[in-house]
């Protein structure tokens, strides 16, 4: 059955909008582990504009199902992710000035900038994700260097503007989903994805764990963070016996 890691960025978007301690993403992600994540997932971008590497050390102390660490392939990050060894890095093209991450790897153009990245983080005991677009050469390139999992970006999916292209990006997850898992790589998928478009995604057996947090804060500001992560884990638990 597929697994639930809950992004709690945009918890500490509030946060820094005011300056404020509060809302707290660390306790944030305690909250969605009582509502039965199965992991907590965050993002430290270079210009912290939302999680702090604060946020990073403690959520590093005080979850007890899994961290993972999304972030740029560089220099600096990677020592950032070496002092506080989150259980898997995420690795994600990062944009200055982009409002939420705007595209997944082209690995035939960018799998020397992250090999080095990625060997390091292996080297230090940490499982590694690639985010790329779900093209097989991506696939077969992510399985080339080594990587642990691929994450699927959603997002040409979820903004969809017709039944017929729907089924065409769906078909499209499918089949690197698949492939991947034939690699012997772990298979995640995420991005713009909620409470409604998730279902069909979360049929895909070769997904093991969805990676979702926008859908979530938006409904936890209404129900909380425990009943917003339940509901959207009851999703996928039900669409993933389908």
């Amino acid at each position: 059955m597929s697994r639930l890691s809950v992004n709690v960025d945009h918890i500490a978007t509030l946060r820094q909008l005011r300056g404020t301690k509060f809302p707290d993403p660390v306790l944030a992600g305690y909250l969605a582990e009582l509502g039965g994540a199965d992991g907590i997932t965050i993002h430290l971008r270079q210009d912290r504009r939302h999680i702090q590497d604060r946020d990073l050390f403690l959520l590093r102390q005080t979850v007890s199902t899994h961290l993972t660490l999304e972030m740029a392939p560089t220099e600096g990050m990677l020592q950032i992710a070496l002092k506080s060894l989150p259980d898997m890095v995420t690795l994600v093209p990062e944009r200055s000035g982009e409002n939420t991450t705007e595209r997944g790897f082209n690995l035939e153009q960018e799998a020397s900038e992250i090999d080095p990245i990625l060997i390091k983080l292996q080297d230090a005991g940490i499982e590694v994700s690639i985010f790329i677009d779900p093209t097989e050469t991506n696939i077969r390139i992510a399985s080339e260097m080594g990587s642990d999992f691929v994450e699927l970006n959603t997002t040409f999916y979820a903004e969809c503007e017709t039944f017929e292209k729907e089924l065409e990006e769906l078909d499209r997850i499918e089949k690197a989903a698949i492939l991947a898992a034939k690699q012997k790589m772990g298979v995640a998928a995420g991005h713009a994805l909620n409470y409604r478009n998730v279902v069909n995604v979360a049929a895909i057996k070769a997904i093991e764990e969805f990676s979702i947090g926008h859908s979530i804060i938006c409904r936890a500001a209404l129900v909380g963070m425990e009943r917003a992560t339940r509901e959207m884990k009851d999703i996928i638990e039900k669409a993933s016996r389908l």
